[in-house]
């Protein structure tokens, strides 16, 4: 079996050789191009494992080849090699579909690692195993959205470009993130997920980077940060837009240099991480506005990823339904019964899956015998059929209102008719004599009402209050409100 091969183009004779010696002794075969017109050559004729080009050629850039390789071998990944301090042009060329890139001068341990990294992905052998591992995924859904949006993460995760993921709270973004990572070639290293709004300031810089026994009082032990948990992994920061400014010029350096210094250490350490952030604020806003740095923000969001809101692809409710009834109570120990689709479909779900999980689980708390009616999801405008279900607000001891129709005894039992009759009203300045016996007259008096517009239907009644058929039935209890004698 013969080994990868890799194409290295770069002009400088020195830096060839180090490249080709460093590659040879890892087993790899090498082919060398000095100019762009030498590297199309070399393509047309051989497939290659990995293609690493300098950015500076004498007959053109390297993010010409980076284009070419991206739109026409689009199973090679190519890498770039920038000088020192340019970390401008490795965005454009990740943007423009670069790997992964190494800065001049070249360390050895990094170009051995970034090597490894394109290998795993270009070797046939190896993706079964991680599409296998990225189709445990819970993003659900078959709706035209999904299907776009798992399309993009397969091709996402063949880069180590940093990956900015937009999306409204509860949308799943980490879910997109731990995706990513499941189907690239870190998939066997780290994921680890930082909520970046809820680490206190002062402790910022410890919990990013570490830091050594003695650095400051209680420093009792060496500890690692989350860039060294991370190593050879995927560090997500999720809720970025939340970091403080002196944070955030502390974290574009360990970016772009790919290095990280614990608290009280005098030396740097290497890190190979891939940066996921995401966040539900406008990065480009709060750049404007100054909450937010200008050079980080083009350092994360070399490549962007948009989640849609859940009532973009209402489709996609039965099978999510399904599958989170199916995490919470089994499979089969929960259904849904009449309306329940039809009443989440008018739901605006402004926290995206997340509520619908909440929903769902409250739900079921209420549910009879493992089976969701309305009354359980306790919507607040949603629709059922052409009728709206919205609870009606209780009505103030100020301003009880009379019953539009009277409880009659064809609807009602004898103790429920001595009953309905609601509280007398008051004048604006006068109080009741005994708050809990006239809250408990009106209560009774709009249960009552309810029960009387359903005929005593307790499921559709429980839907035009908005309650749970439990709740109301727990409420005629208290209530003393009985159902009429057939």
């Amino acid at each position: 079996m013969s080994s990868p091969r890799i194409l290295v183009v770069d002009d400088e004779p020195d830096l060839r050789e180090l490249l080709e010696i460093t590659l040879l002794k890892m087993g790899l075969d090498v082919d060398s191009a000095a100019t762009v017109r030498e590297a199309r050559a070399l393509l047309g004729q051989k497939p290659y494992a990995l293609v690493l080009t300098d950015m500076r050629l004498p007959d053109g850039l390297g993010l010409e080849l980076v284009r070419e390789v991206a739109a026409h071998h689009k199973s090679t990944p190519i890498a770039v090699i920038t000088a020192y301090g340019s970390a401008e042009n490795a965005v454009v060329a990740l943007k423009a579909g670069a790997f992964d890139y190494v800065s001049k001068p070249v360390v050895l341990d990094d170009l051995r690692a970034m090597v490894r990294a394109a290998l795993k992905l270009s070797d046939p052998a190896a993706a079964p195993a991680a599409s296998q591992a990225g189709d445990t995924s819970r993003l659900v859904g078959q709706s035209p959205a999904m299907q776009a949006l798992r399309a993009q993460i397969a091709r996402l995760a063949r880069s180590q470009a940093p990956i900015a993921i937009n999306g409204e709270s509860g949308s799943g973004k980490e879910l997109a993130a731990r995706a990513i990572h499941a189907q690239s070639a870190r998939a066997g290293k780290p994921f680890v997920a930082v909520n970046c709004g809820a680490i206190p300031e002062a402790l910022m810089e410890a919990e990013f980077f570490g830091y050594r026994k003695g650095a400051f009082t209680g420093a009792n032990d060496e500890r690692d940060g989350f860039f060294q948990a991370a190593n050879g992994g995927t560090l997500m920061l999720d809720e970025v837009a939340d970091l403080p400014l002196a944070m955030q010029v502390k974290l574009l350096r360990a970016i772009q240099e790919r290095r990280v210094r614990k608290i009280g250490a005098t030396v740097e350490e290497p890190v190979d991480v891939r940066i996921i952030s995401a966040t539900h604020k406008d990065l480009a806003r709060c750049v404007e506005n100054g909450s937010f740095r200008q050079d980080l923000f083009y350092r994360l969001n070399v490549i962007e990823l948009t989640l849609p809101p859940l009532r973009e692809r209402l489709d996609d409710l039965p099978l999510l339904v399904d599958a989170i009834l199916a995490r919470l109570a089994g499979p089969g120990g929960a259904r849904l019964g009449p309306g329940v689709l039809d009443a989440l479909r008018g739901y605006a779900f402004p926290g995206n899956v997340r509520e619908l999980e909440n929903v769902l689980e409250r739900a079921l708390a209420f549910a009879d015998d493992g089976v969701i009616e309305v009354g359980d999801l306790l919507l607040k405008g949603a629709k059922l059929g052409d009728a709206a279900v919205v609870p009606q607000p209780p009505q103030t001891p100020q301003t009880p209102q009379t019953p539009q129709t009277p409880v009659s005894a064809a609807s009602a039992s004898p103790s429920a008719l001595e009953q309905a009759a609601p509280p007398p009203p008051l004048a604006d300045d006068a109080l009741p004599s005994n708050l809990p016996d006239y809250l408990s007259q009106v209560e009774r008096d709009i249960i009552l009402r309810a029960l009387n517009q359903t005929q005593f239907n307790r499921t559709q009644a429980a839907s035009l209050l908005g309650i749970s058929v439990r709740q109301l039935r727990y409420q005629m209890q208290k209530l003393d409100i009985h159902a009429p004698e057939p």
